[in-house]
C-alpha cells in the first residue's frame, strides 16, 4: 500500500521535467518520470499511477496518441490523466479531452499551482467533484 500519491510525470523537456519531479517530491508525492509516450505506457501499467501528467507534445509518441491509448487499455483505463501543455487554446482542451484527459493545465506554471491544480484534481477524483482551479484559468475538467 502507497504511503503518498504517485505521479506520474511525463514531460520531454529536462529542466521542467527535473524541476516539477523535485518541486513534488518535497511537497509530499511519490514520482515516476516519462520523456515520451512509449515510456509512460509502460511505467503507467507496471506502477498504476494515482495521476499522470502528461505533456502533448513529445518525440516520438506524443501525449495525444499515448492518452489514447492508455484510455484504450483495459489496465489503465481508469488512470486520471491531467494534461500538462503549452498548448492552451480552447480547441487544444478540446483536443486533449477527445483524446481522453480529464483536465488540462496550461504551462508555464509555478510548481505551486501545479500542486495546488494536482491536489484539486486527486480530490475531484475520490470524491466525484469537478476541481476548482486555484486561479480560475489553469485546470478544467474536460472530461
Amino acid at each position: 500500500m502507497r504511503t503518498k500519491p504517485l505521479i506520474l510525470l511525463v514531460e520531454d523537456f529536462v529542466d521542467a521535467r527535473d524541476m516539477y519531479r523535485e518541486y513534488l517530491e518535497f511537497s509530499g508525492f511519490a514520482v515516476d518520470t516519462a520523456a515520451d509516450g512509449h515510456a509512460a505506457i509502460k511505467l503507467a501499467r507496471e506502477h498504476d499511477p494515482d495521476l499522470i501528467l502528461m505533456d502533448l507534445s513529445l518525440p516520438g509518441l506524443d501525449g495525444w496518441e499515448a492518452t489514447k491509448r492508455l484510455r484504450a487499455d483495459p489496465q489503465t483505463a481508469h488512470l486520471l490523466i491531467v494534461a500538462l501543455s503549452a498548448h492552451a487554446l480552447a480547441a487544444d482542451w478540446e483536443r486533449a479531452r477527445l483524446a481522453g484527459c480529464d483536465g488540462f493545465i496550461a504551462k508555464p506554471c509555478l510548481p505551486q499551482d501545479l500542486v495546488d491544480e494536482m491536489a484539486g484534481y486527486l480530490k475531484a477524483a475520490r470524491t466525484g467533484e469537478v476541481p476548482a482551479s486555484s486561479n480560475g484559468r489553469r485546470a478544467k475538467k474536460i472530461r
